[in-house]
């Protein structure tokens, strides 16, 4: 069987050399962060956390389809009570 055939989650399973074809802005900055021999590893994470985000936005794609879309003002009230802020309906009054 080969590597193919299964199924892995994002960061699972053995690595597997690819192509990739990037500015040379973005690999400047990114051998400037974690020098040559550590672009894979920076790649990866970068990828995995792309997966995340995409994953999330499916989420809340398919809860604003059953839902409705989050009430603006509910969502800076509880943004206010997790950073400790003051929401912008706080700030208007």
């Amino acid at each position: 069987m080969t590597g193919d055939d299964l199924d892995f989650q994002p960061g699972d399973g053995p690595t597997s050399g690819i192509s990739v074809t990037l500015t040379a802005g973005t690999l400047q900055a990114i051998r400037e962060r974690v020098g040559k021999r550590g672009v894979s590893a920076y790649l990866e994470k970068a990828a995995q956390r792309q997966i995340e985000r995409d994953n999330l936005d499916e989420l809340i794609a398919d809860f604003d389809k059953t839902h409705g879309p989050a009430d603006p003002e509910a969502v800076a009230a509880k943004r206010a009570r997790l950073t400790g802020g003051t929401s912008n309906a706080d700030a208007a009054a």
